[in-house]
């Protein structure tokens, strides 16, 4: 009597681990070269870095890096289908910097950007939306414009927003420049370090959010 009593709460005590633990998630890191990487070391990417941070979080998601260099958000709408067949639970989605170094029409790069956050909600998938920002040198007037739609689209669309990818990079710089490559505009893989940590404070408190 006493060692199936004893066998019985090994059972219910397994069955209640099991409904307490959080099943690995799919989070896709969607962007262009910030996202890839591009420049830094292999395993040295802001994706990689937020799958390290993931882990130290007592997690186990599986992290997928689909940035590729030099995408605008035209290209970023024509790989969408990429993104759908992994079936992902979280998008991060990063693109517009390259539209806006090419001077590209605000209208079109809002556009795109609309049109991969419906495909994605429209299956399911939940979405953190990243701002960008562009030098001074493209005036006033265009950056202000090209700010604008990432609030607009996270107000319309109501996803979150993490207003901008670097917002606690660049602070950082007179301190640390090592952490920008030459070009001044990517990440070194310290640099990427610092931008996982203010991803990962956006998304980590929305990932239980399933529905």
């Amino acid at each position: 009597m006493v060692r199936r009593w004893v066998g019985g709460m090994f059972v219910i005590a397994g069955l209640a681990c099991a409904v307490m633990a959080t099943p690995p998630r799919t989070i896709v890191a969607f962007g262009d070269s910030l996202t890839a990487g591009h420049g830094a070391p292999a395993d040295a990417s802001y994706p990689d870095d937020l799958r390290r941070l993931d882990r130290a979080a007592g997690d186990n998601d599986r992290v997928v890096n689909l940035g590729v260099s030099g995408d605008t958000s035209q290209d970023g709408l024509q790989r969408i289908g990429a993104v759908l067949a992994l079936h992902p639970d979280w998008v991060i989605l990063e693109f517009g910097g390259n539209d806006g170094l090419r001077g590209l029409p605000v209208a079109a790069t809002q556009a795109n950007l609309q049109g991969m956050i419906v495909h994605l909600r429209q299956a399911g998938i939940h979405v953190l939306l990243v701002g960008m920002s562009l030098p001074p040198n493209y005036g006033r007037d265009y950056i202000h414009a090209f700010q604008g739609i990432f609030a607009e689209l996270a107000r319309r669309d109501h996803v979150p927003l993490l207003p901008f990818l670097y917002q606690d990079l660049l602070p950082r710089l007179r301190a640390d420049p090592g952490l920008l490559q030459d070009d001044g505009i990517h990440a070194t893989a310290a640099g990427n370090r610092v931008v996982a940590a203010t991803v990962w404070r956006y998304l980590h408190p929305l990932l239980d959010r399933r529905h």
